[in-house]
Formats: C-alpha cells, sequence, structure tokens
C-alpha cells in the first residue's frame, strides 16, 4: 500500500457540494477528483486547462446566465444546432 499524506484547503461550501454530488454521479470520490488533477499536473508539467481572463463577451454572458437570462434550451440537438447557426 502507498503511503499518502493530506491535503487541506478552503472552499465555499455550495462549491464543495455540487462538486461533490457531480463526482458521486460519475463514480468517483473527492480524493480520486483531487489525484487525478495532481497526476495530470505532473504529466503536462502545469495546470492541464487553459487559465484564462475572460474577454468582455465571454464575461457579460456569464454575468447574464447567472442571473437565469438569455438562456436557450431546445428539444433537439438538430434545433439547437440551426439556432447557432442564425448566430
Amino acid at each position: 500500500m502507498y503511503r499518502t499524506t493530506t491535503v487541506r484547503a478552503r472552499i465555499e461550501p455550495r462549491l464543495k457540494s455540487d462538486v461533490e454530488k457531480l463526482l458521486h454521479r460519475l463514480g468517483m470520490s473527492t480524493t480520486e477528483a483531487i489525484t487525478m488533477f495532481y497526476n495530470q499536473i505532473r504529466l503536462r508539467h502545469g495546470i492541464p486547462f487553459s487559465v484564462e481572463i475572460p474577454n468582455a463577451t465571454t464575461q457579460k454572458t456569464f454575468e447574464s446566465t447567472d442571473r437565469g437570462e438569455d438562456l436557450h434550451s431546445y428539444d433537439s440537438l438538430e434545433k439547437m444546432f440551426k439556432a447557432l447557426d442564425k448566430c
């Protein structure tokens, strides 16, 4: 058996709860997810995703969707792609 060490972090409670629910649906524990993240950092020699400040348009979109505005839903992928073609 491998020796282990403890990682401690302070995380906003709702974020923790939301993420743990998603991980449970994926069949993963928080420990497994953190271990996978650490392994990816080691393999890639850095953060395994792009970290950027969103541009003004993206920031505006985040803010409006966080308020529940400008959200769209579709009955099928075909309808969604037709709507996206009009953008």
